[in-house]
């Protein structure tokens, strides 16, 4: 093959991986439209006067449990099914970020705790049962969760 060819090759390829890329970022907004779409359709069927009472209450029930907040979710899950050393060490989070949006390309979460001392502090050791809780919580092809103490320095950090 000739130099020219071989550029033109290499164009070929970079843009069909940009392409891939692309439309794999783009799955999780097709996601958030049919979620859209399907609330719009329950509005318009959920006027009807005609509803039981019982399908009203179990809806107020998925609300509530969707409005849970992503440190809540992750707490009710260790509860459920962690040991006893992770359930102690996730009683000090107070906050996780990103854990609800994911693409499997590179996905990041953060947990706050409130731990104090940065990574010479006491939290060092409970970070990795955190990390490791996070990650029978979340699967992902390439995470990151990381864990931070009260004034966000970093305790440590783990796959999931």
């Amino acid at each position: 093959m000739g130099m020219k060819t071989k550029i033109a090759l290499g164009a070929v390829v970079g843009i069909v991986v940009i392409g891939a890329v692309s439309a794999n970022a783009g799955d999780s907004d097709t996601g958030t439209a049919d979620k859209g779409t399907s609330a719009s359709a329950d509005r318009q069927s959920g006027g009807a006067k005609d509803a039981g009472a019982g399908a009203g209450a179990g809806k107020g029930k998925e609300k509530a449990e969707k409005k849970a907040s992503q440190a809540e979710q992750f707490k009710a899950f260790v509860e459920e099914n962690g040991t006893a050393q992770e359930k102690e060490a996730v009683s000090h989070v107070t906050k996780v970020q990103g854990a609800d949006e994911q693409n499997d390309i590179l996905d990041t979460a953060d947990v706050y705790t409130d731990f104090t001392g940065g990574i010479m502090g006491e939290g060092t050791g409970p970070a990795k049962l955190i990390a490791s809780a996070f990650a029978d919580w979340k699967q992902s092809e390439n995470g990151l969760v990381t864990v931070y103490d009260a004034d966000g320095e970093l305790l440590g950090n783990g796959q999931f």
